[in-house]
């Protein structure tokens, strides 16, 4: 496909926001800019319902200003929509009018169903998640899906948001008890008005930027070590805690709080009630932060429309082709390493030798047989250093953190004092268990990595035999000489023989010629 550069611009009531998102040749895709104005639109809104000419004259000045960061991105389609702000302004006809004529950009109005529709897609196609129940708090409304099998099946806009639900009933920055206890109970008989939402005991997935700001300050208090916030999960126990603790600051405490954005300082309170009654509501004890929202929402149509599909038909192998299409890796190389660690773990289980693996460890070796040592795109001197680095530091879109953080122990696998190394700053979050499997699974992929290191796919088959109780041989069938696969093989399989607690000795077989052992 030609390369394209799609802008999306997002009005909401709270803040407007302007991405460009890059796609190329193979369909990879990549964020190239992320702007932010915090517009308070829902402020320029009086009683009767009206939004005025500042509030408009605000929308065309950041159009404006939109328009010239976008010089030199050589944009092929901008697509703007406005939400709640605009949909429930009485005046919409002249807003529309005046940005319509006036404006740099054209824009349209969202309904109601369209801002929660593209909310659930942008989480559907980027988490592997089947079922859950989203919630979107904007400025001026909330929306609320339930999907199951990654369908949607249930949807609601709630007229209130972060900013009027403070303005409804905060005096102040803060609110006191009694405004508190004013907005739960506002915010469950919202939330009881809907016949289906009690039936679904599943977990919540937030989106937007209190959803976000909720995770960041949950990392900031507790030090998570691993970066990123896609799918970030936190108890109902930990949303409390987080809300009560906001909830005691001051507001001029609050911004500045680390992983709080400033502007929503006075607002982040009302807003995080939200979520911390949907928990209570529906029972159900896990909050998951979806990174992408509304926009990547629209984005995800724009792309997969030329394919007649509204879902990626496999979130995970979409990532990670997209890693190796982004960082070019060899995809014959990758996935033979695949496939001769896949023959090695199914001897190995076959002959009682790594009883405690399961599919999942298995799906998780082959994720990191699609990115070994992906650092080397970097500089191939450390790229174990520089791979464990480049998977722990970007999301995986499909991935949870801990399979994120798997893959990345067991692609960057080097030796067991570099993975003790690499596990030191992540303390109670890696057992002592999970660093074996890693070791496993990790020196697997090393020794298969060695029988290819010539990178002529001479290696068809490797089978494991356990002769008696100290050895193993390992049988290594090729389709011509293997010279220097026999001698990296032997260099790297003391990694394997140690977690196995066994001496393995390699038996080339060419068949081509007779077999000779080292």
């Amino acid at each position: 496909m030609d390369r394209q550069a799609i802008g999306i611009i997002d009005i909401g009531s709270n803040s407007i926001r302007f991405v460009i998102y890059e796609v190329d040749e193979d369909a990879c895709f990549k964020e190239t800019q992320n702007l932010k104005v915090s517009a308070r639109l829902s402020s320029y809104i009086d009683d009767t319902g009206e939004m005025s000419s500042e509030g408009i004259e605000m929308i065309l000045h950041t159009l404006d200003e939109f328009n010239r960061a976008s010089t030199g991105y050589n944009l092929t389609e901008v697509r703007a929509v406005a939400t709640a702000a605009v949909r429930n302004a009485i005046n919409q006809d002249e807003i529309l009018e005046a940005v319509n004529t006036k404006g740099a950009f054209s824009i349209e109005v969202l309904s109601d169903y369209q801002e929660a529709y593209y909310g659930y897609l942008a989480v559907t196609n980027s988490t592997t998640l089947t079922e859950g129940i989203t919630i979107d708090i904007g400025g001026g409304s909330t929306e609320i899906t339930y999907f199951k099998d990654r369908e949607l099946k249930q949807y609601h806009s709630f007229p209130f948001g972060a900013v009027t639900l403070k303005n409804q009933f905060v005096k102040g920055d803060t609110p006191t008890e009694d405004e508190m206890k004013a907005i739960q109970d506002f915010i469950f008989h919202s939330y009881d008005s809907l016949s289906w939402l009690k039936e679904h005991k599943v977990p919540v997935i937030g989106i937007g930027g209190t959803a976000r700001n909720l995770a960041t300050v949950h990392q900031e208090t507790i030090d998570y070590p691993l970066a990123g916030l896609h799918e970030y999960r936190m108890t109902f126990q930990d949303v409390k805690e987080i809300r009560e603790e906001l909830w005691d600051m001051s507001n001029k405490k609050r911004e500045k709080q680390d992983g709080l954005s400033k502007d929503r300082s006075d607002i982040i309170v009302p807003a995080i009630s939200a979520i911390e009654e949907l928990m209570d509501y529906v029972s159900h004890d896990e909050y998951i932060v979806s990174h992408r929202g509304l926009r990547d929402g629209l984005f995800y149509e724009h792309l997969l429309k030329n394919i007649d599909v509204t879902h990626f038909p496999n979130v995970i192998e979409e990532s990670f082709y997209s890693l190796t299409k982004q960082f070019q890796l060899d995809e014959q190389v990758h996935r033979h390493l695949s496939i001769l660690s896949a023959y090695l773990i199914q001897d190995l289980v076959n002959e009682g030798l790594t009883d405690d693996l399961d599919l999942h460890d298995r799906k998780l070796m082959q994720w990191g047989a699609t990115v070994y040592y992906i650092g080397e795109a970097i500089h191939p001197e450390a790229k174990a250093q520089h791979s464990f680095y480049m998977l722990t530091n970007q999301a995986i879109d499909g991935l949870t953190h801990g399979e994120r953080m798997a893959v990345a122990f067991i692609a960057s696998f080097k030796s067991r004092s570099t993975l003790k190394q690499f596990a030191a700053p992540f303390g109670d979050l890696v057992s002592k268990d999970h660093l074996k499997t890693y070791e496993l699974l990790g020196s697997i992929l090393k020794l298969c990595y060695a029988l290819n290191i010539s990178k002529l796919g001479s290696v068809e088959k490797v089978e494991a035999i356990k002769t008696d109780k100290k050895n193993l041989q390992l049988i290594v069938v090729t389709n011509g000489p293997a010279y220097f696969e026999d001698y990296q093989a032997n260099k790297y399989k003391k990694h394997l023989e140690k977690i196995l607690k066994l001496s393995i000795h390699i038996t080339i077989h060419n068949t081509g010629s007779t077999a000779y052992e080292r």
